[in-house]
């Protein structure tokens, strides 16, 4: 890939190893921080929201909230609701 403007990842760890999946997420990090556009779709909402600037909870096909990913993950009835783990998981996860 030579320098694209978007990159579109849709459940990037799916079956890999829970190794590949941090490195996976340190990449993606590093393709941030250098300024890349990336749209990430991933069910593992505590570790898309570490590399995330912006995200968006979905029910059912619609919207049921959004904010910068640190507003996310510490609204706790928002954690507790949708994000699959209680309040305190998801803070040791930070």
């Amino acid at each position: 890939m030579a320098k694209p403007e978007l990159l579109l990842l849709d459940e990037p760890p799916l079956r890999l190893a829970p190794t590949m999946i941090e490195e996976l997420y340190a990449i993606v990090a590093e393709l941030r921080d250098e300024g890349m556009t990336i749209l990430l779709v991933d069910q593992m909402a505590t570790l898309a929201l570490a590399v995330d600037d912006q995200g968006y909870v979905l029910e059912q096909g619609r919207i049921a909230a959004e904010g910068t990913a640190a507003g996310l993950q510490d609204d706790r009835a928002l954690v507790d609701a949708y994000l699959g783990q209680g309040a305190e998981q998801a803070e040791a996860a930070r």
